[in-house]
């Protein structure tokens, strides 16, 4: 080297040097890094972790190594404000020659060998290398780790949460709540996470159902306290609820009776009310000894029913009033095929008189069979145009 290369080369070096010493500073202060150091792990982690620490002995003991060059280097140069033949030639030696000395590791005595152990010798450039190395692969095993408690702590955290507000919500209640299969399951699960996040693939879907089984929990718990808290308002609302059913009975009773004679019903068309069935179970529940968390849950499905009740009777009477709807829509289809049959000449056809008698008389019969009477019309409809008779 020309005395300015090596006053170049030096700089460099210890640039290098200060910008290395950064990286390997913030390594050691990440906070997956701290906590590792302090885990107990197991399996999978405690495998890769191993391999990132001894990658991370080999790391420092070549900057130890490096760093001693560089300072070695550094010594030469301040001697002398010029550098003498002996200085240069020392200089360049150290900083682009093998000047690195890496010692072999020591080994447990089962692995040792009574040889003298082999050291290496490396350039700068080489050691920065194989420092670079070791860097990459305890950073990946940093990473991946930190990527599965990033993505399960918050899950382990919202299910400890959820745990938590369940517990709350009981004390209010003033129901105890048994939670220990919970509590056990989340804690196993918490372990596992923290002990082994690189084999806890199976974690995720496990927590995301713990937490779900909480929120209903936490569900339940929420409706059984505000039936205690409202369950005099609840009450008048169901009473409310019942009386819209009997209203909607009786207008499909009502409909049923209109109907009836005019239209062939079959027996199960009657109506059936469900207001005995919801009045027993609105007493009964007045008179519940049990907790309020079932209460809540009976209070809950007798509202639900009677809303349902209400929704079919309501249906129920539709669909009666729709039958003598589809017998006045039958009987217009019938006079305007008539029409048609006398504009093509086939009125007195005698077989298509035949047809047109035959649906008159089922559509005008009481109480009419419709499915025989639309029967009736389309073969009368197909009879006059063409399709047939």
């Amino acid at each position: 080297m020309s005395r300015e290369g090596a006053d170049h080369a030096l700089r460099a070096r210890v640039a290098e040097r200060d910008r290395i010493s950064g990286d390997l500073l913030d390594l050691e202060s990440h906070t997956t890094y701290q906590v590792l150091k302090g885990a107990s792990l197991r399996d999978a982690t405690l495998r890769r972790w191993d391999d990132a620490q001894g990658a991370l002995a080999t790391l420092w003991s070549l900057y130890d190594a490096y760093r001693g060059v560089l300072r070695d280097a550094e010594t030469i140069r301040a001697e002398r404000s010029r550098l003498g033949g002996e200085q240069l030639e020392a200089l360049t030696a150290l900083l682009s020659g093998p000047s690195v000395l890496l010692k072999a590791a020591t080994r447990p005595v089962e692995q040792r060998s009574l040889l003298p152990p082999v050291e290496e010798r490396l350039t700068l450039d080489e050691t920065v290398l194989r420092m670079d190395a070791a860097f990459q692969y305890a950073t990946d095993a940093l990473t991946e780790i930190d990527a599965v408690w990033s993505a399960l702590l918050p899950r382990v955290d919202s299910a400890d949460a959820a745990l938590a507000g369940a517990r709350e919500l009981s004390g209010r209640l003033g129901e105890p709540v048994d939670l220990t299969r919970q509590d056990a399951e989340l804690a196993r699960l918490r372990e596992a996470v923290l002990a082994d996040p690189l084999g806890a693939g199976h974690v995720k879907q496990e927590l995301d159902a713990l937490v779900r089984g909480l929120e209903r929990v936490r569900a339940d718990l929420e409706q059984a306290l505000a039936v205690k808290d409202e369950y005099g308002a609840r009450r008048e609302n169901l009473q409310a609820a019942l009386d819209r059913v009997r209203a909607a009975e009786s207008e499909a009773r009502l409909a049923h009776g209109a109907v009836v004679v005019k239209i062939a019903l079959p027996p199960q068309a009657q109506p059936r009310s469900v207001i005995p069935e919801l009045e027993a179970e609105l007493a009964a529940l007045d008179v519940s000894a049990g907790s309020w968390l079932e209460r809540s849950r009976r209070l809950a499905a007798l509202e639900r029913r009677a809303e349902e009740s209400a929704a079919r009777a309501t249906a129920a009477a539709r669909a009666l009033h729709g039958l003598l709807g589809r017998r006045g829509e039958l009987r217009g289809l019938l006079g305007a095929c008539q029409a048609k049959a006398a504009r093509t000449g086939l009125v007195e056809d005698p077989d298509v008189m035949r047809l047109y008698e035959q649906a008159r008389l089922l559509l005008w019969s009481a109480p009419c069979d419709l499915t025989k009477a639309a029967a009736a019309v389309d073969h009368y409809k197909r009879a006059i145009h063409g399709g047939g008779r």
